[in-house]
């Protein structure tokens, strides 16, 4: 792909992961997209998002930065919704949660096979406490 249509591509994941589409989300992951220090596969990421949403129903992402090298994409957004359902065994606090989200994509064929960055669920589950 080139740079732009990688700018493109984010744009159309941000979109599902906006939407809170899982099916429409899963055509942008390899079966088995490797997660720094998560469990690997497309349904253990799904499975993590759904988690996500089912905690933060209201969720949303914004993009603040991509950057495109090659096949990688670095990627600065901002993340936050209100805890109204269970997430890592939190019960609803009504929490507004906003965190920042840094993030290493590999693209191969229009999917990620590869990502790293911040943890996100640590971030959130130290702002619910």
């Amino acid at each position: 792909m080139e740079p732009w249509e990688m700018r493109e591509w984010f744009g159309d994941f941000l979109d599902a992961l906006n939407r809170h589409d899982l099916d429409d989300l899963g055509g942008f992951l390899d079966p088995a997209v490797r997660r720094a220090h998560l469990p690997a596969g497309a349904d253990a990421w799904l499975d993590d998002y759904a988690d996500l949403l089912h905690g933060f129903p209201d969720w949303q992402w914004k993009r603040i930065q991509v950057l495109v090298e090659d096949d990688r994409l670095a990627v600065h957004l901002r993340g936050g919704g209100t805890h109204t359902g269970r997430f890592a065994h939190s019960t609803a606090t009504r929490a507004r949660v906003s965190i920042a989200s840094f993030a290493m994509y590999r693209i191969v064929g229009g999917r990620i096979v590869e990502a790293s960055g911040t943890d996100d669920a640590a971030q959130i589950r130290a702002a619910i406490g």
